[in-house]
């Protein structure tokens, strides 16, 4: 192969590499917002709010201390459930510790969390989320918190 056409080559990969790279930067990038706006829905006492980042199908799963459960509206009615009141709520910040995208449409979470209360009955814990993407939107699909 030529020089010139070895150097087209090498051009061509590694812009390819870093347009990917860039991508995969404002994909995470973008989930992380999206966990500021569900902190400050909780925070508002807002679980409906909350709940709009989780993908709305009878196939979303949430494992937590209880197992796992199955479907958008079963994991809300739990929130709705652990969680009655505004003081309940208490106020809601993540940590992630890790964010990586699998693939285009894949975005992978480790975190913590740290719920205050009022009352002092703080809560803190770890997460894993797997964030997809449908048609354009962000949206969780698995939520292990424990």
């Amino acid at each position: 192969m030529k020089k010139s056409h070895l150097f087209i080559v090498l051009s061509l990969v590694l812009l390819t590499k870093f347009s990917f790279s860039q991508k995969v930067s404002i994909d995470v990038s973008e989930v992380k917002k999206f966990m500021i706006l569900q902190e400050e829905a909780w925070n508002e006492g807002n679980l409906e709010g909350f709940m709009k980042y989780y993908w709305k199908s009878d196939s979303l799963k949430f494992i937590g201390s209880k197992g796992i459960s199955w479907g958008w509206q079963t994991t809300l009615d739990n929130y709705k459930k652990s969680y009655p009141t505004k003081a309940a709520m208490g106020t809601l910040k993540f940590e992630v510790t890790e964010a990586e995208q699998l693939n285009n449409n894949s975005v992978f979470i480790i975190g913590k969390y740290f719920l205050k209360r009022a009352d002092g009955n703080d809560a803190n814990g770890v997460f894993t989320l797997l964030w997809k993407k449908f048609k354009g939107r962000w949206l969780i699909v698995v939520d292990h918190t424990s």
